[in-house]
């Protein structure tokens, strides 16, 4: 696409008179990607300014720059006033607005993003969709996955992962939505038809500062919905009707609404639960139709995931019949309430419960399993909100018999100093303290007995440690597995 042309959608933006035109072929923010044709956009980040590096993108090749403040480039630059919104605006354009062509679902909230998400994309592929996948774990096309950076990637990586999925006929793309991205306008240009939320917690405060602040970032996915109503592609607002953020996010979209629950009036509702140490039955209650269904899945979290996947595939008007045989279906998710089994006497659970809420949550499940004592090793990341780390100490302290204090992802913070922050939320209780995360890990497994249940927290589906500035392999459930089998 010629420069003039990719220009003229920054509308209300200063005018660009040059007398090249190049063709640009690729659109980035990071130096190190750009080639002959790129445009350059240059981002200021939290620890790396992108104008920084706007002649070492021209010396790569660039055609051209936008930026915000005059960069040292022999190449046309463009000025914008906000250079992380035309990154999305461009981006948009020179992919096509890929998301008009796909039923586009964004999920957000604090937990159960990625469970949901996986639930839900299950039920359209049963339903004969061809399906893309944007989230924590990975990017995926089709049965192809992609790692993944972000839970949600900048707004030039998403409309190129959208182009790459309507290239390869993808008609249905479900996505985490994260609040950092949407307060940072990544997914400005996604056309969302149905934006879900399954709850709000505490957690990254270290960002939004108070809870107000996160609410209102979650809320940005229902109101940029639009305002209009297009009755031949609703737009739907899916809501956990359990959840008081509901009441605030129904206020600002115009959205067609939606809701689930267990325990409030809803649309969609679980009724009759039960559950035992391999599964859960529940009457599922929709305006489709009243079954009862069981899922190889633990856990009243669990319910709510499959109560949000099954009101997205309403919304989407897949077939009753249809949606319950994939529900049914549903399988685990890796470092969600993850088994670890090699041949030991009780129970082994890795899950990803990295906040207050999920902690609380995923140890009552447990407790539930438990006929001796509950394990949980258990810890906080660096570099993130740490006014968790002693409601969290806590709450272990509290649900489970031994619990077992240890390293997360410290990041660039003392470990030491992160447990120090956990027990101040217990003092004068029992608990134990091991830095190191694979001997905390070691520890709880060599002290479990017949009877016992160890829950692994924290880190999940994660295949890495962060430590110092440097990354190191680990995976929970991998080390999990050596220590049974060394222990026997």
């Amino acid at each position: 696409m010629k420069l003039t042309k990719l220009l003229t959608y920054l509308k209300n933006e200063p005018s660009f008179i040059s007398q090249e035109d190049p063709d640009i072929t690729s659109i980035e923010m990071d130096s190190r990607e750009v080639k002959t044709g790129s445009l350059f956009v240059c981002i200021k980040g939290y620890t790396v300014d992108g104008h920084d590096y706007a002649r070492q993108a021209a010396e790569k090749g660039a055609a051209a720059i936008v930026a915000e403040r005059k960069v040292d480039a022999d190449i046309p630059v463009i000025i914008v006033r906000h250079s992380k919104r035309a990154l999305a605006v461009l981006s948009d354009a020179f992919y096509s607005q890929p998301t008009k062509q796909l039923k586009l679902i964004g999920i957000t909230g604090t937990n159960g993003k990625t469970s949901t998400s996986h639930m839900a994309e299950e039920i359209f592929r049963k339903a004969g969709s061809r399906t893309g996948l944007i989230g924590t774990m990975y990017t995926k096309i089709n049965d192809e996955t992609f790692d993944a950076k972000n839970t949600t990637p900048e707004s030039v990586t998403l409309q190129k992962t959208f182009r790459k999925m309507v290239d390869r006929n993808v008609d249905t793309a479900i996505m985490e939505v994260s609040s950092h991205a949407l307060h940072l306008g990544r997914v400005h240009g996604c056309d969302y038809d149905i934006a879900a939320f399954t709850n709000l917690t505490q957690d990254h405060l270290d960002y939004h500062q108070t809870m107000e602040e996160y609410k209102h970032a979650k809320s940005l996915l229902f109101s940029q919905l639009g305002g209009s109503f297009n009755h031949e592609k609703p737009k739907w607002a899916v809501l956990n009707a359990d959840d008081p953020a509901s009441v605030y996010f129904a206020q600002v979209t115009s959205a067609h609404l939606l809701t689930y629950g267990i325990q409030n009036a809803a649309d969609i509702k679980a009724e009759n639960i039960k559950m035992a140490a391999k599964g859960t039955t529940f009457d599922l209650v929709t305006p489709k139709g009243t079954k009862q269904i069981a899922i190889p899945l633990v856990g009243r979290f669990n319910v709510y995931n499959v109560l949000a996947a099954a009101a997205i595939a309403i919304a989407a008007d897949i077939p009753f019949d249809t949606m319950t045989e994939a529900i049914e279906g549903l399988k685990g998710v890796r470092g969600r309430f993850e088994l670890v089994d090699a041949g030991q006497d009780f129970p082994v659970i890795v899950d990803y419960a990295h906040t207050p809420d999920s902690l609380e949550n995923v140890l009552n499940t447990c407790r539930g399993m438990t006929e001796g004592k509950l394990f949980v090793v258990v810890g906080c990341g660096g570099d993130r909100d740490k006014t968790k780390r002693p409601k969290m100490a806590k709450i272990a302290a509290e649900l489970a018999d031994e619990p077992v204090f240890t390293a997360d992802n410290p990041r660039s913070e003392n470990p030491v100093a992160i447990l120090n922050d956990m027990e101040e939320g217990v003092k004068g209780a029992y608990y134990h303290s091991i830095v190191n995360r694979e001997q905390a890990i070691f520890f709880a497994i060599a002290n479990a007995k017949k009877g016992d249940v160890v829950l692994i927290a924290g880190k999940g589906h994660e295949t890495y440690q962060q430590i110092g500035g440097q990354t190191f392999d680990f995976d929970d459930a991998e080390v999990a597995k050596r220590a049974i089998l060394e222990l026997k």
